[in-house]
């Protein structure tokens, strides 16, 4: 809808047309009653949201925020209501800094909502039109993002990396296919997490994982210590063919998962209980041991693919038994990598399949962006196992360079 030519001459009647793009100026005023309108909208909505389900809640006043736009600092009005349980989506709580519209456009997206359901927000709680080529053309831009993010420079050395995946539907050639996303989650030295990638494939093998090794590697990866997978094909073997000092490991919560895949919902408890055994074991010797000795019990018989899918797995197992249990703890419980998948994965139930790779990779790079912002300290186990990783590592374990070297968070 374009704005009247009245409605302009009033705003700029008696003001020096160098000021309206300068500081404190008629942008920022506008920028102002904009979200002092907007705020009010929600407040009205959240109010007769609670009424239609039998609230009495009301007004109760306004308080006062200071946020910052791209030129000033502006003090907005936020209004109240009784309760205290408006929550303004607009400028939410703690924050700072005044969202653009696209970035209000990029935010719904990264949340799972369709072009559609962000062109109905706008428009019913807002009262802005904008067309689905608008906001498509927004959230496209993310991929300029997701191309810069993708080609950085990462550290020199990683102490670890979980490479995981899970699975999207996406249409292609006419048809909705299954595809894996491939994530690298590498911890350096200090601790810090970091997504150094993410890939969308349809098949997996060894030529595909030699391309992401070959691709880490020129980005400044020149070592990895210890690379923690899920048993996918030709991993092992690409990884020793770029990075040959580097140690693979079956990452044992997914060895698990796939072992459980074979048992009735009401056995799942005693057998985790006898596999426990297994990787808890002193040393390898002792593993195997209780591999054997699970294979001997009434569930080791009654789920004999349990077994196999250990012994085809073992040699990518017996690492693990040689780092002391404070490393074992890191590696075992992956729960960034698992809390960081589970994010994805409601993120991209919402949608139910994609139309492209593109549309797929727009959203799971906005999620990783909101995710890694959180990531601020290192796990607690850490500075223990940062001793452990200087003495099984020697000189292998530097301590990261440094540079400045752009995150999701950061793109």
């Amino acid at each position: 809808m374009a704005i009247k030519r009245e409605t302009v001459d009033e705003l700029l009647a008696g003001r020096d047309p160098k000021a309206v793009f300068s500081k404190d100026g008629l942008f920022d005023e506008l920028k102002k009653a904009l979200a002092e309108r907007m705020l009010e909208a929600e407040l009205d909505d959240h109010l007769d949201n609670e009424a239609a389900e039998g609230a009495k809640n009301r007004r109760n006043g306004y308080s006062k925020k200071t946020v910052l736009t791209e030129t000033a600092k502006i003090d907005v009005r936020i209004p109240r209501d009784r309760e205290g349980t408006f929550d303004p989506k607009l400028i939410q709580r703690y924050q700072r800094r005044f969202p653009g519209f696209d970035d209000k456009i990029v935010s719904m997206y990264a949340r799972g909502m369709t072009v559609r359901e962000i062109q109905g927000h706008l428009l019913e709680l807002y009262g802005l039109e904008a067309s689905p080529d608008l906001i498509s053309t927004v959230t496209d831009a993310v991929l300029e993002m997701v191309a810069e993010w993708q080609n950085r420079p990462l550290e020199t050395s990683y102490a670890i990396v979980f490479f995981d995946a899970i699975r999207v539907k996406i249409r292609d050639e006419g048809l909705v296919r299954n595809k894996a996303v491939y994530l690298a989650l590498g911890v350096t030295a200090e601790g810090t997490k970091d997504i150094l990638g993410l890939w969308i494939e349809a098949t997996e093998g060894a030529k595909f994982w030699l391309r992401v090794m070959n691709e880490l590697k020129a980005r400044g990866v020149d070592d990895i210590l210890i690379a923690v997978v899920d048993g996918l094909k030709g991993f092992p073997e690409a990884i020793e063919a770029v990075f040959p000092k580097a140690a693979v490991q079956t990452c044992i919560v997914h060895l698990i998962r796939n072992s459980l895949d074979f048992v009735s919902w009401k056995d799942r408890k005693p057998v985790v209980a006898e596999l426990r055994k297994i990787y808890r074991a002193n040393d390898a010797e002792a593993g195997r041991k209780a591999l054997e000795a699970f294979e001997e019990t009434l569930w080791g018989q009654k789920y004999a693919a349990i077994g196999q899918v250990w012994r085809r797995q073992w040699e990518q197992v017996i690492p693990f038994f040689a780092f002391p249990p404070t490393v074992r703890n890191i590696i075992y419980t992956t729960n960034a990598i698992e809390a960081l998948n589970a994010k994805l994965r409601r993120a991209v139930r919402t949608r139910g399949h994609f139309p492209s790779d593109e549309a797929a990779t727009k959203l799971i790079f906005l999620v990783l962006r909101e995710v890694t912002r959180e990531w601020k300290t290192p796990p607690r186990e850490w500075a223990e196992a940062k001793t452990q990783f200087a003495i099984m590592f020697g000189e292998r374990f530097v301590r990261p360079s440094w540079r400045s070297r752009p995150r999701a968070q950061d793109s």
